[in-house]
């Protein structure tokens, strides 16, 4: 079973965001999945734009692209700080991360 059967996301667009507030710095994010999780020089994680700008306004969204996956789920899954949330695009509801259902 995939990463999208598994949260019924089958065709549904998701994007990740990072609580800073929450973050402890490990990289495990970055580790996973560098073309979306980057640490900036305060020691914290942050999402990248499709652009690979780093997104540093609090809630910072950027869109997760399907072949990233499941490092992205793996990311959230392995988050020591329990701060990374993805959610479906169209009614923001978090399939991953601690806030999931």
């Amino acid at each position: 079973m995939t990463v999208q059967q598994e949260s019924g996301t089958v065709g549904e667009a998701l994007e990740v965001w990072i609580d800073q507030d929450l973050c402890t710095g490990d990289g495990i994010c970055a580790q996973y999945a560098p073309e979306v999780f980057e640490l900036d020089i305060d020691g914290l994680a942050y999402v990248k734009s499709v652009d690979a700008e780093l997104l540093q306004a609090p809630g910072a969204t950027t869109p997760v692209p399907l072949p990233l996956l499941t490092d992205v789920v793996d990311s959230a899954k392995e988050c020591p700080g329990e701060c990374i949330h993805v959610r479906r695009v169209s009614d923001r509801v978090e399939v991953y991360g601690p806030d999931a259902e």
